[in-house]
């Protein structure tokens, strides 16, 4: 059985990521791997109910931080872990970066309380050791200025309360992104957001061919055209 694999997606509203992942679940499917695609908060009917909650409720950034965090175990149990054990590919529309990047840089939340919270969830399920906790294998930062991508949010849909944040705002958690990243560079790939579609696409596949999981030939042929 291959090996189980976890990829995240991570960036500021507006930044684009998540039009690549259904590209990218394609083109692992094109080699032969089964994947999972889902997202946070979410990804679970639990976990979908206490999205609508952070998304839409306003709360202070302690309760917030904790159900996300809730959120994010029973996503782990029910969803991430199982498809990590079958050898999938599980593709994840953020994860605890962006806890640490809204949460911690955009409102000013204690990040050391954040990383209590990150050892208690996400500890691996076959180890006690308090520094073995799951983690993503990869993690591209699609990176895009703040003013980019509020120009690119104008307009598209009634925005949610992160989403209706001020460009102040989209700064901090840009910040925390760039800050984690350079915390863990080894799981980071920076991908320059700014560019059309394609453009992207092709750094993203460049990462991945790099690092032998994913053919030079299923990434000329595949991903978004414009």
């Amino acid at each position: 059985m291959k090996q189980g694999l976890f990829i995240s997606f991570e960036g500021i509203d507006g930044a684009g990521k998540s039009s690549h992942i259904d590209g990218l679940a394609q083109a692992f499917k094109a080699q032969g791997r089964a994947v999972t695609s889902t997202r946070e908060p979410g990804g679970t009917p639990l976990a979908e109910k206490l999205r609508g909650l952070v998304l839409n409720d306003v709360m202070d950034p302690l309760t917030e931080a904790l159900l996300i965090f809730a959120a994010r175990r029973d996503h782990l149990q029910q969803v991430i872990e199982p498809a990590l054990a079958r050898g999938d590919v599980v593709l994840c529309d953020r994860f605890t970066d962006a806890t640490f990047a809204y949460q911690g840089a955009g409102r000013g939340f204690d990040v050391n309380v954040l990383s209590t919270l990150e050892g208690w969830v996400q500890q691996l399920p076959d180890t006690a050791a308090q520094d073995s906790i799951r983690q993503p294998d990869l993690t591209l930062w699609f990176d895009l200025p703040p003013q980019a991508a509020a120009a690119r949010l104008a307009g598209a849909r009634v925005p949610d309360k992160f989403e209706a944040q001020p460009i102040e705002f989209f700064t901090r958690v840009a910040s925390g992104y760039a800050h984690r990243a350079a915390e863990q560079p080894q799981r980071f790939a920076r991908i320059d957001a700014t560019p059309a579609r394609h453009k992207v696409w092709q750094q993203l596949t460049q990462v991945l061919v790099r690092k032998g999981w994913l053919s030079i030939m299923v990434a000329a042929n595949s991903g978004p055209m414009g």
